[in-house]
């Protein structure tokens, strides 16, 4: 037997972040309760520090393989990983913010046990490596390059973040309901996953991308099986994303989930998955566009649709938000239909734009309080302009970014997505997609006008000062938003520079 190489100076990047996450653990077996949150923290930033200089190095020598050709090194599969690891490192300072996430996980809610752990000041500090984790998956996820590898990244991303939604402090029965619903539905999707990748494998003979472009584009057999295979494997991916009819569980698990690992969530593990679901479509499943084009087409224009309407009618924040995730998914899936060069950098400007005005907007909710905890009831937010005319306008910000008004991030990332699709002759989807942006940013305005010009109906509701952590965040989203509005060339450049895949 030959010994597989790996080429483990390309997986640094992962490796790194895998091995902060190992050192986590340990320092959970082996350290005092007193110093542990010391120390999780400071593992966690330097370990996303490190994996980015590591990638920041591999990006030299891009398109080359690793791990005996089941990961690709390539300058699109960088980039996103180079986001991840960005949006990661904001992510990480807001999950710093303890009192998001309960005292003892296994204490049922409302129990002696859960009192005694809350007033002894107790921390979940397990958080941070499983963390970590996740973030291995998501780097993983992008660049794999076969179906197993793929599946392993899959895996390796959503089981620390079905355990994380349901480590709510408060509201725990929502937030434990939240975790069993993300767990079964994705235990679900991932069984599907696989169903798909075994009729590929049956009509390619092969679970390498490069090998079943080939068979795809050469094999002459019954293409039942390949269609089927695309079908399965697409809903496994469409799943994670957000997308229509897959969407179920998004709304029910942002509300349910403490809220920094909510923004973790929409903003890094979306990027992972549209990531990988892109270098599917753009590379093993090129030459069968005419089967799964006109699919993905009515999936894109249906999420955008019922994204934006069922988000005017919500009354919870954090539920609003997550049918504007689901908006955007739709909006993201044109970037896969385009499958040009032009369409792959739109989405990773994409990814950046909507990635830190996510989690700008979810650090936010976190400063609205009252003696309960966090007020998500859209309702109570009326008037918020007069007790903090900053977070309001923070707010706004990212609001405006979401609905793509000029001179923010958002308007360059849709107007870069739609050109893309327009270049492409997808006329139809263009138009369907403006309609869309149409009826969110109605929505969007629509609290945008209860902020400023209604006036408070609760005295209870306040504005916390948060950490220093969580407004280093607070700031670079909102200076980011505005400078990649203004000037995002800075940003823009770069991304068609890196967009290829290596075939």
């Amino acid at each position: 037997m030959t010994a597989p190489v790996l080429n483990y100076a390309l997986l640094a990047p992962i490796l790194i972040i895998l091995g902060g996450a190992l050192v986590g653990v340990l320092v959970e077996a082996f350290i005092g309760k007193a110093l542990r949150s010391t120390l999780q923290l400071p593992i966690a930033l330097a370990s996303v520090i490190l994996s980015f200089a590591a990638l920041w190095v591999s990006h030299n020598n891009p398109s080359t393989k690793a791990a005996i050709g089941s990961v690709s090194i390539d300058p699109a599969g960088i980039y996103i990983q180079g986001i991840i690891l960005i949006l990661a490192f904001i992510g990480i300072l807001l999950i710093a913010d303890q009192d998001n996430f309960t005292a003892q996980a296994s204490a049922l809610p409302g129990s002696d046990e859960e009192a005694a752990a809350i007033a002894s000041g107790k921390q979940q500090t397990e958080v941070f490596p499983l963390t970590l984790f996740a973030i291995a998956g998501a780097l993983l996820f992008p660049v794999a390059t076969d179906l197993i590898t793929l599946f392993v990244a899959l895996e390796v991303l959503s089981l620390p973040l079905y355990l994380m939604a349901g480590l709510s402090r408060r509201r725990r029965l929502l937030s434990q309901e939240a975790a069993l619903k993300y767990f079964i539905l994705g235990a679900f999707s991932s069984a599907i996953f696989l169903f798909g990748t075994a009729f590929l494998y049956g009509y390619t003979g092969a679970l390498s991308f490069n090998e079943i472009a080939a068979a795809v584009g050469g094999n002459g057999s019954n293409s039942v099986f390949l269609y089927i295979g695309i079908i399965f494997v697409s809903v496994g991916l469409l799943f994670k994303v957000g997308a229509v009819p897959f969407h179920s569980w998004t709304p029910d698990v942002y509300q349910g989930a403490p809220t920094p690992i909510t923004g973790f969530m929409a903003a890094c593990t979306k990027v992972a998955a549209f990531g990988a679901t892109l270098r599917l479509f753009y590379v093993a499943l090129d030459g069968a566009s005419q089967t799964w084009k006109p699919i993905i087409t009515a999936i894109a224009m249906i999420t955008m649709l019922i994204g934006s309407i069922a988000a005017m009618t919500q009354r919870d924040v954090k539920r609003a938000l997550a049918y504007s995730s689901i908006a955007h998914a739709g909006f993201l899936l044109i970037g896969v239909v385009a499958l040009s060069k032009e369409g792959l950098a739109a989405s990773l400007f994409y990814f950046i734009a909507y990635g830190l005005a996510t989690l700008g907007a979810f650090a936010i909710i976190t400063m609205v309080r009252d003696s309960s905890g966090e007020v998500t009831d859209l309702n109570r937010w009326a008037g918020l302009s007069k007790k903090s005319p900053l977070v309001a306008a923070l707010f706004t910000l990212y609001l405006l970014s979401f609905g793509g008004v000029p001179l923010t991030a958002g308007f360059i990332g849709k107007f870069s997505i739609f050109a893309a699709a327009y270049q492409g002759g997808n006329m139809l989807i263009v138009v369907v997609a403006a309609l869309a942006s149409a009826i969110a940013l109605f929505f969007y305005l629509r609290i945008v006008l209860m902020l400023w010009f209604s006036e408070p109906t609760n005295d209870s509701v306040t504005v916390v000062i948060p950490s220093v952590l969580t407004r280093f965040a607070i700031i670079v989203t909102a200076i980011a938003t505005i400078v990649l509005g203004i000037a995002p060339s800075l940003v823009l450049n770069s991304a068609n520079h890196f967009a290829t895949f290596l075939h």
